[in-house]
């Protein structure tokens, strides 16, 4: 569960990070980085609990 979560965050960050720069699409992408960084501290929390 955990490797999803890093593979959806690289996702999302990278579709980010091509909105930035190549589109001015406001919010969306913006709420994507947020849904990004949720998604690796979700992973980060999790990882700590099972250890």
């Amino acid at each position: 569960m955990r490797n999803l979560l890093v593979v959806l965050a690289i996702m999302v960050g990278v579709a980010w990070a091509i909105g930035f720069i190549g589109y001015n699409a406001g919010g969306l992408i913006h709420l994507l980085l947020v849904i990004a960084l949720i998604s690796i501290l979700l992973g980060i929390i999790q990882g700590k609990r099972r250890n």
